[in-house]
Order: structure tokens, then C-alpha cells, then sequence
């Protein structure tokens, strides 16, 4: 069985677990207490030497990082399919993804990081500042391209939607107001059962 070492407010470890949900996977759910720092005991490092949380462990097998992961889960369980079968389809898919990565996942961190775990004092709000502005500008791109769509990609949910998901769950907190048809798909995306299972507490 798949064994994913996770922790309830990781980001990046939420997406893994929304395909998991999503593609109907059955798994065993590792808990990595960071708190204790677990991530950077002896044993965790053996199989994430960066420390990071999620890995993926299965029959000896163990690659980290949300999207290695996530292809992972693609090519071995492929049914339901989160990728499309077209060339085309799957280059768009690509790049969604890394633009996600690029463009809100890394500007996000700049500003909920601090919101949720440092006191104000401790803000960087020159930078917080300027990663909502980025983030802001992406936001009105992405109106562009989803158009009239329910979903990114060929018009169906997708590894798009699962690589989204964490982040724009934080819109609020970063006092972002999108474009009404991007509001609409993030509404989509965060009242679907993978994502309210996985909702992080805080």
C-alpha cells in the first residue's frame, strides 16, 4: 500500500492528498509531526534528505515532491484520469501547473506564512506586499485563459484543479478578491469532497 508522509497544513502535501481522494487511491496517511521536528529526525531524512513534507513511499519506492508525486500517481493509477490524453491537452496541463507553482504557490507562502504562524512585528510587509500584487496580476491572467470554461484544461477537472486547490483556499486570508469568473472556479474546486477532506484546520 502507498504510504504518504504528510502533515495537515502543508500546502504542497494537501495536493497529493486531493488526487489521492480524487482518483480514489487506497493509502496509509503518515503524520510528520514538524512541530517535534520529525521532518528533520535521523529516519525522515533517510527518506527525504530536504526534509520536506510530502513523500511518497510504496514497495521500497520513494520519490518526494508534490508534482513527481502527483505524476507518479498518473502513470501507475490512471483511472480516473487527471491529465488529458492529448498532446496538446497535456502541454497546456503542464504549463497551468508550473505557473501555479511559479506565480501564486511561491507568493503565497510569502504572505500566509507570517498571517499564520509569526506575530505581526515580525512581518515582512514590503515583500507580503508586493507577492499579493503578483499574485493579483496572475489572477487576471487566468481569468483570460479559463474564458467561459468550468475548468482549465479540456473543460474538466483536472491536475490543474488538484495543484490549485491549497492555495486559493487562502485567498481570503490574503485579503484577495479575484476576477468573478475565477471566484467561480475556485468555488468549484474547494466544494468538492477531496477538497473539504482535506481542508487544513487553520
Amino acid at each position: 500500500m502507498l504510504r504518504l508522509h504528510s502533515h495537515p497544513l502543508s500546502t504542497f502535501a494537501r495536493r497529493v492528498r486531493v488526487a489521492l481522494l480524487e482518483k480514489k487511491i487506497p493509502h496509509e496517511l503518515v503524520e510528520v509531526d514538524m512541530a517535534a521536528r520529525q521532518h528533520k529526525s535521523p529516519e525522515y531524512l533517510a527518506l527525504n534528505p530536504y526534509g520536506r513534507v510530502p513523500t511518497l513511499e510504496e514497495d521500497g519506492f520513494v520519490v518526494y515532491e508534490s508534482t513527481a508525486i502527483l505524476e507518479y500517481l498518473e502513470l501507475t493509477r490512471p483511472d480516473p484520469p487527471l491529465v488529458p490524453a492529448d498532446p496538446r491537452g497535456r502541454a497546456l496541463l503542464e504549463m497551468h501547473v508550473k505557473l501555479c507553482d511559479l506565480e501564486l504557490a511561491r507568493n503565497t507562502s510569502t504572505i500566509i506564512f507570517p498571517k499564520r504562524f509569526l506575530p505581526k512585528e515580525r512581518w515582512d510587509e514590503k515583500a507580503m506586499a508586493q507577492a499579493k500584487a503578483t499574485i493579483e496580476k496572475h489572477l487576471g491572467i487566468v481569468e483570460a485563459q479559463l474564458g467561459t470554461k468550468q475548468w482549465m484544461v479540456g473543460d474538466r477537472y483536472s491536475m490543474v484543479e488538484v495543484c490549485y486547490t491549497p492555495f486559493v483556499q487562502f485567498l481570503p486570508l490574503m485579503e484577495i478578491a479575484p476576477p468573478a469568473p475565477v471566484a467561480a472556479w475556485v468555488e468549484r474546486m474547494l466544494t468538492r469532497d477531496s477538497a473539504a477532506q482535506t481542508k487544513p484546520a487553520t
